[in-house]
This record gives structure tokens, sequence and C-alpha cells, in this order.
């Protein structure tokens, strides 16, 4: 069986969809051929947002994956999302299962594809959720775990969130950070072409999540990408792909160097100085809003001055250079903080109502 969890970066790459026998197995002979690739992947069924367009060529696909695979002796992968797609994958001997996010937002498939799996000893990734809900991350992670699966493996590939992004997929960092928080045991590997949507980003993605400790990628490659019947614009070609692994730098998780450990720890105590100074800060700054909510429930106005706000956003634009700071991330917290505020003013003026 093969064992998600390696010393050295995992490499999945493939097709985004198999479309002919040709294209299946000239994909994964040129991959085989650059050296770099540990797995095979390609997709078969095919979730597509609107009926008409291309949903996968099914089932046939699976026997040119298994026809790959004993030509490049490289394990292959799949998405499934049914009992139905888990049943016909075994059939076929597939080596590695993923379940995809538009699966893993829904518990009831999900327990599904668990229920399928009772009692087989199989590798399985869980892609997260195309919303940003860690809690359904994880309890997908946990259903597969109820029925035995032990091999459990994460894949990172972005949120869909509202407004204009560079990305297809908001990487939103912060989410798999924390479900590595809750399941540090598991390996995480990171899905760029589906987070940027456009190859010419893939390689600052990925590396990217190298620097943050990332286990390995997932990345789609195509023989010839414009032709692609799905996902033509994030797509590379085996040797494109080939060749920005090569740019990519793995860090280490840690080094034994007393030097190193020094330096570190005292950075870090300067950083937990300072984040005590922004708490009791922000404590402060609170308090004064609960005062402001006491004069606004006195004098009867409204907890919201948008006039006043406008102002507040304003002014951090006009700072963030000199702080050194993007207007993004002190947005970001500005309105965090306006939230809290408001909550703050809502229940002083609405205290014994």
């Amino acid at each position: 069986m093969f064992e998600l969890k390696r010393e050295k970066p995992l490499i999945i790459a493939g097709p985004c969809s198999a479309e002919t026998r040709e294209q299946t197995l000239e994909t994964a002979r040129r991959l085989a051929a650059t050296g770099r690739v540990d797995m095979i992947r390609a997709g078969i069924w095919k979730p597509r947002t609107r009926p008409g367009t291309f949903e996968g060529v099914g089932v046939r696909g699976l026997a040119w994956l298994d026809e790959a695979r004993k030509e490049t002796g490289l394990p292959v992968a799949v998405e499934v999302a049914s009992s139905k797609h888990v049943e016909n994958a075994l059939e076929f001997g597939i080596d590695v299962l993923w379940i995809g996010a538009r699966t893993t937002v829904n518990p009831f498939s999900v327990q599904d594809i668990a229920d399928a799996l009772r009692g087989v000893d199989i590798p399985v990734f869980v892609k997260n959720p195309m919303n940003p809900d860690v809690e359904l991350w994880q309890g997908a992670v946990q259903r597969l775990q109820a029925v035995g699966i032990g091999n459990i493996g994460l894949i990172h590939r972005g949120f869909s969130t509202f407004g204009a992004s560079s990305y297809r997929n908001n990487p939103m960092w912060h989410i798999p950070i924390e479900m590595h928080r809750r399941m540090p045991e598991l390996p995480m590997i990171c899905d760029p072409s589906h987070i940027t949507g456009k190859r010419a980003y893939v390689a600052e993605v990925s590396q990217r999540a190298a620097d943050m400790g990332f286990d390995g990628l997932i990345v789609e490659s195509h023989i010839t990408p414009d032709e692609a019947w799905s996902d033509a614009a994030q797509q590379l070609t085996p040797e494109n792909m080939a060749e920005m692994l090569d740019t990519i730098r793995w860090r280490r998780e840690n080094v034994d160097s007393a030097e190193f450990k020094q330096a570190l720890e005292q950075l870090r105590g300067q950083i937990d100085h300072l984040d005590a100074e922004l708490l009791a800060v922000l404590s402060r700054r609170m308090s004064v809003a609960e005062k402001i909510g006491m004069i606004k429930k006195e004098n009867n106005v409204t907890i919201l001055q948008t006039s006043r706000w406008g102002e507040i956003l304003e002014k951090v634009k006009r700072q963030s250079q000199l702080l050194n700071l993007s207007e993004e991330f002190l947005g970001k917290i500005l309105e965090a903080i306006h939230v809290e505020s408001i909550n703050r003013q809502n229940r002083v003026m609405n205290d014994g109502i």
C-alpha cells in the first residue's frame, strides 16, 4: 500500500480529466520520463457547475489509468464522489482515492463514501471543502477514521469566496494551518492548480506551500494544455511542470543548531511581548467603544456612523506605506476591530431591554 506520509515531498501530477486513452497514456509516459513524479492523477468523474459541460469519461477511464500504471510503474489516483465511484475504483485496483472539495462540503456524501470503504485498506486524500469551514474538513476525516481508514492525507486547494481575487480560489492559508494544528499527524499537500486557476501562478503558490512546510504538491499536467477539455488555463505540460519543480526550494521544519534556536527564541520573546501589548491596547480600545455606546444610548443615536467609518478607512490608506503594512492587511484588522466595537456598543445600548 502506498504510504502518504513520506520523507521527501510527494508529487502527484496528471491531467484534470482523462479525455482519451491516447491522451491519458501519453501524459503518464511523459510525466514518468521526467523522473519527478511519484503518482499519476486523472479525473474520471467531473462534478461540473453547469449541466451540458464535460463531466468525465466515467468507468472506461479507470482502464486507461490501469494501463498507465502498468506501463510506467507509477501508482494512480482518482477522485470519488459516491459509493458507486468507490466500488468502480476498487474493482480496477486504483492505488489512492481522493474526496473532492464539492463532496467534502456534504457530510451525507462523505459518509456514503466512508461506508463504502469500511474494511478496505486504501489511502485516501481529503480536499478542503469549497467554503472556508475547517469543521467540515475535520469532520470528513473523522468519518473516514471511524470506518478504519488509517492512511489519510489532506489537500489544500483554496476556497470559493466572494469578491475579486487574482486567484481562482482564495488560499486563505490560515485555514490549512489550523487544520494542521488540529491533525498534525496527517500529511498535507497543496493543489496550486486549483488555487491559482492560471498556470503562470502555479510556481509562486507551490513555493509558498513549500515555505509553509507542506508535504508535497498535486499539480495538473496535460500534453496539450490549451486543448484540454477541462481547466485548460491552469494545466502545465509534463516538461514545464518538471522545470517548475526544479525552482521549488523545500524548507526544513527545524535544524539542530544552538545558534539558530537561540536567535529564534529571542525573536519569539519579542513577538510574545508585542502581542501582549497589542492585546492590552485592544482591550482599552473596546472599553472606550463601550463608553461611546453609553453616550449614543443617552442621546438616542444609531450605533453605525458611516461617515466616521469612511474617515478611518481613508486614514489607514494614507498610513499603510508609512507603517510598511499593506492596505489589505490593515483593512482586515480594522474591519474585525470595527465589528467587535459595534457588538460591544450594541450590548451597551440594549442592556436591560
